[in-house]
């Protein structure tokens, strides 16, 4: 749980795919999921297709600190599901406070 206080990242949008496609991409990021849930300072991370848009592909990240971040992150998505990809709206949130909801 987290403390009133803590700080870190948050990575968060979403990204558009042809809707037949979908379901394979959202299936192609399983084994980067789990490597991003097992590295150092990743406090969750979710590859997730909308349920309203058959499109959409939801992204939530969430890290301790930038270093942590920028060590798992590399060079991005491989080139055939960075090719799939039309359009895209992922921001980046530096949090500052983190209290119950």
């Amino acid at each position: 749980m987290s403390e009133p206080g803590e700080t870190g990242l948050i990575i968060s949008g979403w990204i558009r795919v042809d809707s037949a496609e979908r379901d394979d991409y959202v299936a192609g990021c399983v084994e980067v999921v789990r490597a991003a849930r097992a590295a150092p300072g990743c406090l969750d991370f979710a590859i997730a297709a909308d349920i309203v848009d058959p499109g959409r592909i939801t992204v939530y990240e969430r890290w301790t600190d930038e270093a942590s971040l920028m060590e798992f992150r590399g060079s991005g998505p491989p080139a055939e599901q960075e090719s799939q990809i039309l359009d895209a709206e992922v921001r980046r949130y530096e949090i500052g406070a983190v209290g119950p909801a």
